[in-house]
């Protein structure tokens, strides 16, 4: 049990709040309502399956670093609970469970699926070359209502481009913000953000912007989709939960950076998750 707790722990299983919920946001979306139960049960292995690989691939790529992070000291990989060949075992597993679920799909699926992997294969990568590695962290979880939708739809539409382009932004830029407390040890290391190319002030600023225009693309997805207000209450819960989380912080003073400020962005995707839901309960 102290094992399987530690593998969980490694791949920050509770971090699926980010993706899955907009994974159903996406179902939801193509199929005009609620979607049959046995497509949502294969999405949610999908998503499953693929972030645990992920997040299992990022630790396992960025071990060297982490062992010398002060921040990531307790991190399993780095005390040893979970070494580098289980890590690489439970990242095949992951991958193996994403592909059977994906095959109970519509073919479309599997025949994308190549292209929904690459980015969450190469993001960890990214910050050993471009300050970008945050878009392309974006790409990697606006997969996730893509998936839902293409299950459902079994081909791609503009409001699942529109959302997408939403959800890539949202997580792109709380990356940008997250990423900034570790400038310094960025710029030691060789490594690129947005705050190692544009100082920690700016980059925080392009997150605002950036956030933004993410309510602005789940505005447009609504309109696209002919949502009713519970949608747009969500919405609202979204943009007030993303200027909250701007105002606690400032330049330079990373004190409010807590777990409970990484987790309450969680809020955002699950705000827009059942208030899509509900949309089509009151339509």
């Amino acid at each position: 049990m102290n094992k399987l707790k530690a593998h969980v722990e490694n791949i920050a299983l509770h971090h699926t709040i980010f993706d899955l919920p907009f994974a159903y946001m996406g179902a939801f979306l193509a199929a005009g309502g609620a979607p049959k139960f046995s497509v949502l049960f294969w999405i949610t292995l999908a998503i499953t399956g693929a972030r645990s690989a992920a997040l299992a691939i990022d630790n396992i790529v960025d071990l060297e670093y982490d062992k010398v992070h002060p921040r990531f000291k307790r991190r399993p990989m780095v005390t040893g609970a979970v070494t580098p060949r289980e890590a690489v075992l439970w990242t095949a597993a992951s991958l193996a469970l994403c592909i059977v679920a994906v095959l109970q799909l519509p073919p479309i699926c599997i025949r994308l699926l190549p292209v929904a992997a690459v980015p969450f294969i190469i993001y960890p990568f990214m910050k050993r070359v471009t300050f970008c590695c945050h878009g392309v962290l974006g790409i990697a979880i606006a997969m996730a209502p893509a998936g839902g939708w293409v299950a459902v739809r079994a081909s791609i539409g503009a409001p699942m481009i529109m959302l997408c382009v939403a959800v890539g932004l949202w997580i792109g830029a709380f990356d940008a913000v997250y990423g900034a407390q570790d400038e310094t040890f960025d710029r030691a290391h060789g490594l690129h953000s947005l705050a190692t190319k544009l100082g920690v002030p700016l980059a925080l600023e392009m997150a605002r912007v950036f956030h933004i225009a993410c309510i602005v693309c789940f505005v447009l997805t609504g309109f696209m989709v002919r949502a009713t207000w519970p949608y747009y209450f969500g919405v609202l819960i979204a943009a007030v939960t993303l200027v909250y989380q701007h105002l606690i912080i400032a330049p330079y003073d990373f004190s409010s950076l807590t777990q409970a400020y990484f987790m309450r962005n969680g809020v955002v995707s699950v705000a827009m998750f059942l208030c899509t839901w509900l949309s089509y309960c009151v339509g």
